[in-house]
């Protein structure tokens, strides 16, 4: 390893990685992730879902709804975006039929 890749890598081990879905790329270079997980409510033990959204930082505008992403903890971005995108972990049915359809409407133009 380089002196810069250890640099790289010992300051991102402290940051907060999380995967979830994408619910919103309407805005330019952001998009909402719902990260939800489930848990059990501590009287009566009925399994209860819980989310919290998150605004992230899309610089490539690539993630669309449906998406399944890792997002990472990062430096404010504005008054809401602490995320940034990471990688797309798998792509949303809508994000399929969009990369699909695509290519076929440029050859019959």
């Amino acid at each position: 390893m380089t002196d810069i890749e250890t640099a790289t890598s010992a300051r991102d081990s402290h940051r907060k990685v999380r995967e979830g879905e994408v619910v919103s790329s309407k805005m330019d270079k952001t998009i909402v992730v719902k990260i939800s997980w489930r848990t059990a409510h501590p009287l009566y033990k009925k399994i209860i879902a819980k989310y919290n959204k998150f605004q992230v930082h899309d610089e490539n505008n690539v993630a669309q709804v449906g998406d399944l992403v890792e997002i990472m903890e990062t430096r404010p971005f504005s008054k809401t975006k602490r995320w940034r995108l990471v990688r797309i972990v798998k792509r949303g049915e809508l994000a399929i039929a969009v990369d699909e359809a695509a290519p076929g409407a440029e050859t019959a133009a």
